[in-house]
């Protein structure tokens, strides 16, 4: 009996010893997981921490961006504005906070907005288009708050500066100058016996006056009737279509006119309808329905605008002293649509307009660019 139990002690002592072990290790294991919980949460905290040190330290400049009005070109400009900013900004360290508002086409919104961005003391004005380019820049002739224009056509002879090469004032930025005669040679290209040219633009529109002057003065030296139509709204501009349908015009030529642009989604099909292409200055016409447009690579002109103003406020450029740059990637942008509509085969323009083109590229109708 006395054996009995001391066997039975025996094995209960082996179990204690057992389950202190097992106790001993699950300890240990959820001690270890423990602190690698915690250590991980440190970590985080000190990525939060060292974020807030870096965005505390980053230098803040306050940029006020007005577009003239809500089309394709000039849209595309604005989100590769904002876009190249983003980039500069996290390169170099520095935040960009863009005020951003639009005055579409009206003189005293546009005021407004400048006197807008005066009061909220931005540090420099982005001026989209010529109109807004020159309220911008007779509204900071006294307190001198640098501006950067862009897609403002001729900006000598809008008086916005007095040389492409040295603005000479607080002003410069990116031009979307037009080569009238490279259309011009496109339309020839594609009717080499086209007797008559529509010429439609808006006679309010800097923009159009040098590129309209050009294209007469093409047409002609090669004796080629044209006649021209104008409007200042959709209602105007589908008019002017309708004389061109009567005036049995061949070809419409449009520069970088944002009346136009704004009124092409309006008038697309009545041109198409009508067997009439529509030459244009900017590869969103194409976008919007027109047969053609030429000229200006507007997402690269939108992220060379925000480099320039990057120049100026980081790296302390004189606007006075920094040359508007141009643009002209010679490249043919045609609507696939239009061609079908009116019985063109695109293999035959990209031939014709091959030995005038650096690249000639496809596009369909719609109403904006995809991001």
């Amino acid at each position: 009996m006395k054996k009995k139990i001391v066997t039975l002690l025996t094995a209960l002592a082996l179990m204690t010893s057992l389950c202190a072990c097992q106790s001993k290790e699950t300890k240990t294991a959820s001690s270890e997981e423990s602190v690698e919980v915690t250590t991980e949460t440190e970590t985080e905290a000190e990525e939060v921490e060292e974020t807030e040190a870096k965005d505390s330290e980053a230098v803040t400049y306050r940029v006020g961006i007005c577009n003239y009005v809500d089309d394709a070109s000039l849209n595309q400009i604005v989100d590769n504005i904002k876009t190249g900013l983003d980039a500069i900004g996290e390169e170099k360290n520095v935040k960009f906070v863009i005020e951003y508002d639009n005055c579409n086409a009206d003189s005293n919104v546009l005021s407004q907005i400048i006197a807008n961005f005066i009061a909220d003391d931005v540090d420099l004005m982005v001026g989209v288009a010529t109109p807004v380019a020159m309220s911008m820049q007779a509204q900071t002739e006294d307190n001198q708050i640098p501006v950067v224009f862009a897609a403002v056509s001729d900006p000598v002879a809008a008086g916005v500066v007095d040389s492409m090469e040295a603005p000479g004032a607080n002003i410069t930025g990116t031009s979307d100058y037009l080569d009238t005669n490279a259309i011009m040679n496109l339309i020839l290209a594609q009717n080499p016996d086209i007797a008559k040219v529509g010429l439609l633009y808006d006679v309010g529109q800097d923009a159009s006056t040098t590129a309209i002057a050009q294209a007469k003065e093409f047409l002609e030296s090669k004796n080629i009737e044209y006649v021209e139509h104008t409007g200042t709204n959709v209602d105007e501009v589908s008019l002017a279509v309708d004389a061109f349908i009567s005036d049995k015009a061949e070809a419409i030529f449009t520069p970088s006119d944002n009346t136009i642009m704004t009124a092409e989604l309006s008038i697309y099909e009545k041109m198409a309808d009508a067997g009439i292409p529509h030459y244009a200055g900017a590869d969103s016409f194409a976008l919007n329905g027109a047969f053609l447009g030429y000229g200006v690579d507007y997402a690269n002109l939108g992220l060379e605008t925000a480099d320039m103003i990057a120049g100026i406020l980081i790296d302390g450029n004189d606007p006075a002293t920094t040359p508007v740059r141009t643009f002209d990637n010679r490249t043919a942008t045609v609507n696939t649509d239009i061609c079908d509509a009116l019985g063109i085969d695109f293999e035959e323009v990209k031939e014709k307009f091959a030995p005038y083109c650096t690249k000639v590229e496809s596009i369909t109708t719609a109403e904006s660019f995809e991001d």
